[in-house]
Parts: C-alpha cells; structure tokens; sequence
C-alpha cells in the first residue's frame, strides 16, 4: 500500500465545512473541520483505489496581499 501527502483546502460554506483535495480532485464536506477532513481521506482513498494519479510536483501554498477598490 502507497502512502503519499496531499493538500487539504478547508472553507465554511453555510451550515457545513468543506474540503478539497486540489491534486486529485476530491471534495467532501463535514459538520466539522475535522469531519470534512476525515470524509475527504476517505473520498480520496476511494478514489486512488479506482484511478490511478500521475505524478505531481508538490504545491505550494502562501498568502498574497491584494489592494482593490
């Protein structure tokens, strides 16, 4: 079995918490921040058990400061 990391992007939207995993492509959602996670492993493990994932460069991740009107 194949361990790898992936990123996990975490937003509220209304009543629910939802996570996005950018490299596969995977969304799930949750009552928590932590429910949204533990449902977006196993969304992905699924996922990787069907399709196979070509190999990705890791993402980085920062903020940016944006000045607008």
């Amino acid at each position: 079995m194949k361990t790898r990391n992936f990123t996990a992007i975490v937003y509220r939207e209304d009543d629910m918490y939802v996570a996005e995993c950018p490299e596969v492509g995977t969304v799930d959602q949750g009552e928590t921040i932590e429910q949204a996670v533990a449902n977006l492993r196993e969304a992905t493990k699924l996922y990787l058990a069907e399709f196979s994932l070509p190999e990705v460069t890791p993402r980085y991740i920062t903020n940016i400061e944006v000045s607008y009107a």
